[in-house]
């Protein structure tokens, strides 16, 4: 059963609402790894329309943020990202054709993939936190709190804290507002923030029609290949099993009952490994799906596949028209903005836990969460299972 798509103001907010973790990546692999602007834009638009569409649902659409990160932290280059790209593409379809996925579903108790959903709620609100204070990976990178504004603090408060206090509160205030959604608000308001601080898009003489390029990054060889699988893929694997699969089929679920009939383990592992194949040709970076990204598009306001439809029409409607320059437009937006968008997305998705039953499984999640903050989600959700199983046993209590 699939409900009618609303393109309203709420499906906008929603829209909208994860944000936070797709730019500052996504930039981030422009600037620092030589991905093609034009080709990644347009494939993450293409990506949400076309997953809204087969989906009938709210479906995220979110870099592979192992890869991003150690990507973007040792400068590598475009070839190498690409190679990882048609690895994790290639991974997912077998995954997904010879049943892998069920089987390892089958296995991973409800427990782990609450602790999955725990960690990356908590992993979002550390991360819009860092944006807040200016101490992110990016923001480092440039050396700068909020990189692109002129006004850099106000009287002795940075203004990225300045701008976080007072739109958490106006965030608060709106969050079930129906009239003047929070999400909505956030972003056209930081952005008029943003210009007026001083952020400029320079976009003169940019604007026109820009089509995306076949393989415009210089392809991978073998070598390029090799490094990727085992520097980039094999780390990234686990955690896009957990949290862009499991964990999330699971809250869409949870969200969405009988509508997200679609969304399905096998089904997500096939449209991501489309999708990968499709940034490869486009010289795009790794995408997947996400527990966190649907907590915050839902948190932010959408209920149907109507917000894929918007925000995905944004980022192709900038891609072609202004092609390379697209990035230009993002830098209206300051940086202590998509921080608030990651911490309210991130609360709402660490509430999931609140149906764990007995003290057995809230240790399993909490065990997930503390190997997860001490060294990634891919150990974490790893180490859970083992946990987890280990628990079953009835001698064993905590």
């Amino acid at each position: 059963m699939s409900v009618p798509m609303r393109f309203d103001r709420l499906e906008m907010a929603g829209a909208l609402g994860d944000i936070g973790t797709l730019l500052p990546i996504a930039v981030a692999m422009v600037l620092v790894n030589g991905m093609n602007p034009l080709g990644l834009f347009f494939t993450v638009g293409l990506f949400f329309i076309a997953s809204g569409l087969f989906f009938r649902v709210t479906v995220p659409v979110q870099p592979m943020k192992v890869i991003g990160a150690y990507a973007i932290a040792t400068s590598m280059t475009g070839s190498q990202v690409m190679a990882s790209t048609l690895l994790m593409g290639v991974f997912l379809m077998l995954i997904a054709l010879t049943g892998a996925i069920d089987q390892i579903k089958k296995y991973t108790p409800h427990a782990v993939i609450r602790g999955v959903q725990l960690s990356t709620g908590a992993l979002l609100i550390a991360g819009g936190i860092r944006f807040i204070i200016g101490t992110s990976a990016f923001q480092q990178l440039h050396h700068s709190a909020e990189p692109y504004l002129a006004v850099q603090s106000l009287g002795p408060l940075p203004i990225g804290i300045v701008i976080g206090i007072a739109g958490s509160l106006v965030t608060l205030l709106l969050l079930e507002n129906r009239k003047y959604p929070a999400g909505l608000v956030m972003v056209i308001g930081g952005m008029i923030a943003g210009f007026l601080l001083g952020a400029r898009p320079g976009l003169t003489g940019a604007v026109g029609l820009h089509l995306p390029q076949f393989l415009p990054v210089e392809p991978p060889g073998r070598v390029d290949f090799t490094f990727a699988l085992f520097a980039l893929v094999l780390p990234q694997l686990p955690m896009t099993l957990g949290n862009a699969v499991l964990a999330y089929t699971d809250l869409s679920g949870n969200y969405f009952g009988e509508q997200s009939a679609r969304v399905t383990n096998r089904n997500v592992c096939l449209s991501m490994a489309l999708a990968n194949f499709f940034s490869f040709c486009l010289g795009g970076m790794p995408l997947c799906h996400g527990a966190g990204g649907l907590a915050a598009h839902y948190r932010f306001g959408a209920r149907t596949a109507g917000s894929n439809l918007i925000i995905g029409s944004i980022f192709l409607l900038l891609s072609l028209l202004l092609g390379e320059h697209i990035i230009g437009v993002f830098r209206l937006l300051p940086l202590a903005i998509l921080g608030i968008l990651l911490v309210f997305a991130g609360s709402q998705l660490t509430l999931t836990i609140m149906d764990l039953e007995g003290r057995k499984e809230y240790f399993v999640a909490t065990v997930i969460l503390g190997i997860t903050l001490a060294t990634s989600l891919a150990i974490g959700f790893t180490a859970g299972l083992l946990v987890a199983w280990l628990l079953r046993w009835e001698k064993l209590s905590v």
